[in-house]
C-alpha cells in the first residue's frame, strides 16, 4: 500500500498513532479515575463523573469548529497541529499531578490542544497529494489504519499502566506518548512543508467575525445564563447538572442560526439547507450512542458484567475488590472474610477506598478491631499487596468528607483534599492470619453484610472463600472500549465490498439510505443491550462480556454505515459557499450528542438496565425519521437524482478541510 505515497505520509502516520495512543488512554479511564472509590481516585458522584466526561467530549468537538479557522487565516497547518500537541502534554502531565484543580485545569488544555491538533492533521494528509490524485484514498486508509491502531492500542495500554502504576501514571505515559508524536513531527518538519499553507483567507469563507458574532458569543452568553439559572432554580429531583443546563442552553443559538440559515436561504439552496437539519439530528443522536462506549457501557462492563476471562493477559487484570462481589455469580467464591477491615462510619472507608484518609480515620480504623495494625509504607511504591493497598494520610483537619444525598435520594460520600495539601504518611492496614501477614481493604458494614448475608440470602447457601488477603482478577473494564476500534479495522474492508457488490448488480444504495442503515443498526445495538439487561435481572446479576461484544459489532457496522455517508451528505446539500460553515454545524451537532452521552451515563443508575437501554433505543429510532426528511427533497433538489459517488475524506472549506471523524 506505501509504493508511490508520498514521503510525508507516514510521519503524519506516526504522529497521529501516538497522539490517538494518547488520546484515547486518558478518554478510556476519564470516567473510571473521576468515579473511582476503591483505588483512589478522585471517588466523584456517578453523576459529576458523567458530566465531566460529557462536557469534555462536547468541547473536544467543538474546538476543531474554531481550530481549524484559526489555522487557516492565521498559524498554518504545522504550527497549529504542534501548537496542539504541546498544550495536549501540557494538559496530560497537569492531570498527572494529585489535585482536582490540577486534573480540571490540564483537562482544559486538552481540549483546547485537541482543537488545533486534529482537524488540521487530517487536512496535511489531504495536502500531499495533487487534486484527482488516485491514491489520495488509499492513503488517507493508510492514515486512518494509524487512528485505529492507537485508538485499539489504547485501552490495553491504560489497563496495563494503571494496574502497575496506578491512575496517575496512566496519564504520564499519555504524555510521554504525545511527545513522541511531536518529536516525530519536528524531526521531518521539512519534509512536511509541502503539507502546509500560508495561512490566508477566502472570501467565499464565512468571515471570522461573523462566526463569533453569530454563533459563539451568542452561545457563550445563553450557556452561562443556563448554568447560573440551572444553579438557583433547578430542582434536585430533575437530574440535570447546571454545566450541564448551561451547555444544552448554549446550544440554542447555534440551532437557531442554522435553522434560520436555512430559512432564510435563496429559493434554491433553501432546501439542501434544510435537509441538513435532519442529518444533523441523525448525526448527533448516533455520537451520543456511539459514545456511550466511555460512560453508560463503561459503566455496564465495570458493574454488570463477569470479567473473569481467561484470554486476558494478567497484565491487563486487576483484583476484584469487593464492590465487584456485590452481584456477582453464585459460582464467584467471595473474599475471605479476614481479608477486610470492617468499620461502621462510612465516611473512613470511602476514604480509604480514595486514599486520602487523615490521622483521626486512621486511628478510628484501629479501634474497630483490636486485631489489625497500621503500617507505614513507602510512598507510592508498588512492591507488594501491602504497598498497594496503603493510603495517604493528611495531618488532621485537611481532608473533608462531604456527605449528601444524589437526585434520586441515594446518599453520597465524597472526600476532598486541597491541592497544596501533601500526605505525611503511607499507612496500610495489616492483620495476621496463620503466621502471614495480610494487607486488608477497609469496608462499611452494609457493604460487608451485601457480599456475605446478600449471597445467603440469594443463594441459599454459604460462598466458596478465596485465600486470605486475595482476591479474584478480572479484565479491567475498560479493556471492553477496545473492541469498536478492532471491529472498525475488521468490517470496513467488509462494509466497503457489500456495498460495492450491490452497485454492481445494479442495486447501489443512496447516501441518504445507508445513513438510514446506520441509524437502523444503532437501534438495533441499543436493542441487544436491552436484552442483556433482562438476563441482568436488574442488574442484580452480572452477565456475559458477549453482550457488550455484541453491542460494539452491530454500532460498529451502524458507524461505517453512518459515519461517512453524513460527512458526504453535508458536502452535497449545501451549497459550495457554505459548506465550510455547513460542516461546522455536523461537528456542533455531533458535540451535543457526546454531552448527552455523558447526561445518560450520569442517570443510568436511576433506571433498570431495560429501561434505560429501551429509551435509549426509543431515541434511536426516532432519530430515522430523519432520512425520510432528507429523501422527501430529491425531487426539489438534483444532486439526489444520481448516486453520490464515495465520499472523499478531505472536503471543501475551511472546516470540512479539518476535521474527519476519528475512525470513519
Amino acid at each position: 500500500m506505501a509504493i508511490g505515497h508520498p514521503k510525508g505520509l507516514f510521519p503524519l502516520f506516526f504522529t497521529e498513532m501516538w497522539e490517538r495512543l494518547a488520546f484515547y488512554t486518558m478518554l478510556g479511564i476519564l470516567l473510571l479515575y473521576t468515579t473511582d472509590i476503591e483505588r483512589g481516585g478522585l471517588g466523584l458522584p456517578a453523576a459529576e463523573g458523567n458530566e465531566i466526561y460529557g462536557l469534555y467530549l462536547a468541547f473536544v468537538y467543538f474546538t476543531p469548529f474554531i481550530g481549524g479557522m484559526v489555522a487557516d487565516r492565521f498559524l498554518g497547518f504545522r504550527k497549529a497541529v504542534l501548537l496542539g500537541g504541546i498544550l495536549m502534554a501540557a494538559g496530560l502531565f497537569l492531570m498527572s499531578t494529585p489535585g482536582f484543580g490540577f486534573f480540571t485545569s490540564g483537562l482544559g488544555l486538552v481540549i483546547v490542544g485537541n482543537g488545533f491538533f486534529k482537524p488540521n492533521i487530517s487536512v496535511m494528509v489531504g495536502n500531499l497529494y495533487q487534486p484527482g490524485d488516485p491514491k489520495r484514498d488509499a492513503g488517507f486508509n493508510i492514515f486512518y489504519m494509524g487512528i485505529n491502531i492507537g485508538a485499539f492500542a489504547a485501552n490495553l495500554l491504560a489497563a496495563s499502566v494503571r494496574n502497575e502504576l496506578g491512575w496517575l501514571w496512566t496519564f504520564r505515559v499519555a504524555g510521554f506518548g504525545i511527545c513522541t508524536g511531536l518529536l516525530i513531527l519536528l524531526l521531518n518538519w521539512k519534509l512536511l512543508e509541502r503539507a502546509d499553507r500560508k495561512p490566508e483567507r477566502n472570501p467565499d469563507d464565512a468571515s471570522f467575525g461573523m462566526i463569533v458574532r453569530n454563533i459563539l458569543l451568542p452561545a457563550f452568553g445563553v450557556g452561562i445564563l443556563g448554568y447560573f439559572l440551572a444553579k438557583a432554580y433547578l430542582p434536585a429531583s430533575i437530574p440535570v447538572r447546571p454545566a450541564v443546563a448551561g451547555f444544552l442552553a448554549g446550544m440554542i443559538p447555534v440551532i437557531i442560526f442554522f435553522v434560520r440559515l436555512g430559512l432564510t436561504a435563496r429559493e434554491d439552496e433553501k432546501p439542501g439547507l434544510l435537509a441538513l437539519l435532519p442529518i444533523y439530528v441523525a448525526g448527533g443522536t448516533f455520537f451520543m450512542v456511539l459514545h456511550l462506549n466511555g460512560s453508560a457501557m463503561t459503566q455496564w462492563a465495570r458493574d454488570s458484567t463477569d470479567r473473569q476471562a481467561a484470554l486476558v493477559p494478567a497484565a491487563m487484570k486487576q483484583e476484584a475488590f469487593p464492590q465487584y462481589y456485590l452481584n456477582a455469580g453464585e459460582d464467584t467464591p467471595r473474599p475471605d472474610p479476614r481479608s477486610l477491615l470492617v468499620v461502621d462510619d462510612a465516611r473512613v472507608a470511602r476514604m480509604y477506598g480514595v486514599q486520602r484518609m487523615d490521622d483521626a480515620a486512621v486511628r478510628a480504623a484501629l479501634e474497630a478491631d483490636p486485631t489489625v495494625r497500621a503500617v507505614e509504607t513507602g510512598e507510592g511504591s508498588q512492591a507488594s499487596d501491602i504497598d498497594r493497598r496503603a493510603s495517604a494520610v493528611f495531618a488532621d483537619g485537611v481532608v473533608e468528607v462531604v456527605e449528601g444525598l444524589d437526585s434520586h435520594g441515594a446518599p453520597q460520600i465524597t472526600v476532598e483534599v486541597p491541592d497544596s495539601a501533601r500526605p505525611i504518611r503511607q499507612v496500610a492496614f495489616v492483620r495476621t492470619v496463620d503466621g502471614v501477614d495480610i494487607a486488608l481493604f477497609v469496608v462499611d458494614r452494609h457493604t460487608y453484610e451485601e457480599i456475605y448475608d446478600g449471597y445467603f440470602r440469594r443463594f441459599g447457601r454459604e460462598p466458596e472463600m478465596l485465600p486470605p488477603g486475595t482476591y479474584l482478577q478480572v479484565a479491567n473494564s475498560e479493556l471492553y472500549q477496545s473492541f469498536n476500534p478492532l471491529f472498525v479495522i475488521a468490517f470496513t474492508p467488509l462494509v466497503v465490498a457489500f456495498f460495492q457488490y450491490l452497485a454492481s448488480r445494479g442495486r447501489a444504495v443512496s447516501t441518504a439510505r445507508k445513513v438510514f442503515f446506520g441509524l437502523v443498526l444503532t437501534t438495533v445495538s441499543l436493542l441487544v443491550m436491552v436484552v442483556g439487561g433482562l438476563f441482568s435481572d436488574g442488574g442484580t446479576v452480572k452477565v456475559s462480556a458477549l453482550w457488550l461484544v455484541a453491542f460494539y459489532a452491530v454500532v460498529t457496522v451502524g458507524e461505517l454505515c453512518l459515519s461517512p455517508m453524513g460527512l458526504s451528505l453535508v458536502t452535497k446539500l449545501a451549497p459550495k459557499r457554505l459548506v465550510g460553515l455547513a460542516m461546522g454545524g455536523w461537528f456542533l451537532a455531533t458535540a451535543f450528542g457526546n454531552n448527552f452521552s455523558g447526561f445518560f451515563g450520569g442517570i443510568q443508575h436511576l433506571m433498570s438496565p431495560v429501561a434505560f437501554f429501551a429509551v435509549l433505543a426509543g431515541l434511536a429510532a426516532e432519530a430515522r425519521r430523519g432520512d425520510s426528511e432528507v429523501r422527501s427533497v430529491r425531487k426539489k433538489f438534483s444532486i439526489f437524482n444520481s448516486q453520490f459517488p464515495p465520499a472523499l475524506p478531505v472536503f471543501p472549506g475551511w472546516v470540512g478541510n479539518r476535521e474527519i471523524n476519528d475512525r470513519s
